[in-house]
């Protein structure tokens, strides 16, 4: 008897419907499993058996030959997330389950040998594509429901074992979806740390402030101690908290990955730091079985990499085209995956190898030069924003008197948002940063004193033509914060301030 079960695999962070036909007939006793399966899903055979028999229910492996195909075939299939469709399969094949059980209803998960469910790696994307498909409902491990939920038109249903399952299905046990979480407004997420931390450094939180309200990156250049690592934490509190989409974007990373710790979507943007040993491949993602790397589970978020210099200079370089296009394409023989990474990057760095330059430093100006000429000026001209980070004195460190906190200077910087919202409202891109040539023309009117100024610095500096682009954007987000719509000399002369590396290699 032929049966097909449906479920779903995951490829890159989307997610494919997949179809499990078992078959069981007279014939010679064998298990086999077709599909372009790898280990994980060919050692189901032995889970299924384990967790039926243990279950209590038959399983014909010494009477009948069992086949099972993993429909299509052409692509590879990994995980053990198709064990529950298969034994559901297989009972119903040998008539302990009506077929007609499975109408309109996706079933992934895990077996463990006594019959249990453990939970699996991309429960979100899965219960994404079954709404998509027009299924009815989705059953799966019940850790998995709460983010399952999140899928609004799709009724979810969390299992702890395959005999609660099967009661289910033959109506001898009452089981009630889960209810679809209402997302809260992310508004309300807390951050353990605010921006009144941070003693001092008021131009440095500044920079933060414009970095946040018009998505730049930012480079912090200062001695050990200064406040750089501390600072970069609390730019966090200062973005726009995420909507709906951002949050299901990111979400469904993490769930790819198996690194969802929250209950349903996150609230959060998120801060990741990876240390300056990272590859190539754990940055931007691939591997044999790609996944994504840090850059797109830093999405809608923060990639801070500290001691920038210390990372390899390859490894540094393979981010220029994710930084311009907000997404990396990982190219294998099977299959081609986009990753998406529309990330903030923060990077600091020391001013040279001892950290202390001009401070009784031990370096040579070779080594000083040595040691910034790590980072590529490709890679430098991407950032928007090169911050100095002096010591921070000892009359701030000893001031009671607290700065502004997160919350106001992220009313702020939303503010500023809602204006380049309300600018771009017709280009897929939302803030300032993302600005074209032809939108740099459009949205950036300059006043001749602005001009002249803007000139002056480009022949001093000897900036490229993509520094001169990240000025206007930078000028364009200062403007936006003092809520004007002429960008004026003074917005042109701090976002000229913010250029350090280029001031000091034109010195």
């Amino acid at each position: 008897m032929d049966v097909c079960v449906l479920s779903g695999a995951v490829l890159g962070i989307d997610a494919y419907r997949l179809e499990v036909e078992v078959d069981v007939s007279n014939g010679h006793p064998t298990f086999d499993l077709v599909g372009l399966a790898d280990g994980a899903v060919r050692e189901s055979r032995v889970r299924v058996r384990s967790a039926l028999k243990n279950a209590g229910f038959p399983y014909p492996l010494h009477t009948r030959r069992i086949t099972v195909n993993l429909a299509p075939a052409d692509i590879r299939k990994e995980g053990a997330a198709f064990d529950l469709p298969i034994a559901l399969g297989l009972l119903a094949a040998l008539g302990v389950l009506p077929p007609s059980a499975f109408q309109d209803i996706l079933f992934v998960g895990e077996l463990a040998l006594n019959g249990d469910l453990r939970p699996i790696r991309g429960a979100l994307p899965i219960a994404v594509m079954a709404r998509q498909e027009g299924l009815r409902a989705i059953v799966l491990p019940r850790e998995n429901a709460p983010e399952a939920v999140a899928v609004e038109g799709l009724e979810v249903y969390g299992c702890s074992s395959l005999g609660e399952l099967v009661d289910f299905l033959m109506g001898e046990l009452q089981m009630e979806a889960w209810e679809t979480l209402s997302v809260g407004d992310p508004a309300d997420a807390r951050w353990p740390i605010d921006l009144q931390d941070v003693r001092g450094q008021e131009h440095v939180k500044r920079a933060l402030e414009i970095a946040a309200a018009g998505l730049h990156n930012l480079l912090m250049i200062g001695p050990p101690g200064c406040g750089k690592t501390m600072l970069a934490r609390r730019l966090a509190t200062l973005l726009p908290p995420l909507c709906f989409q951002e949050s299901l974007e990111t979400t469904k990373i993490y769930s790819v990955c198996g690194l969802l710790q929250e209950h349903g979507l996150m609230s959060q943007r998120p801060f990741r730091a990876p240390h300056h040993t990272i590859s190539e491949a754990g940055l931007v993602g691939g591997g044999s079985v790609p996944r994504p790397g840090e850059i797109s589970l830093a999405h809608h978020g923060i990639l801070f990499l500290d001691e920038l210099p210390e990372f390899r200079r390859n490894v540094l370089d393979v981010l220029r085209q994710p930084i311009e296009e907000r997404s990396v394409t990982i190219s294998r023989v099977s299959s081609t995956l986009r990753y998406p990474c529309n990330f903030l990057l923060v990077a600091a760095m020391n001013p040279c190898p001892c950290g202390h330059h001009g401070h009784n430093c031990r370096c040579g100006q070779l080594d000083v030069n040595r040691y910034q000429g790590r980072i590529s000026g490709p890679l430098l001209d991407r950032i928007d924003l090169h911050v100095e980070v002096p010591a921070v004195p000892f009359q701030d460190l000893r001031e009671d008197r607290l700065g502004e906190s997160s919350a106001t200077v992220r009313a702020r910087v939303i503010a500023a948002r809602q204006r380049q919202a309300e600018r771009f409202a017709d280009t897929p891109h939302q803030v300032n940063s993302q600005m074209q040539a032809k939108e740099l023309r459009q949205h950036c009117p300059i006043q001749q004193d602005a001009i002249r100024l803007l000139e002056r610095a480009t022949q001093q500096f000897g900036m490229s033509a993509r520094a001169f682009d990240r000025i206007l954007k930078v000028a364009r987000t200062i403007a936006d914060l003092a809520n004007e719509e002429h960008i004026h000399s003074h917005h042109i002369a701090e976002a000229i301030q913010y250029r350090t590396l280029d001031r000091r290699l034109a010195a």
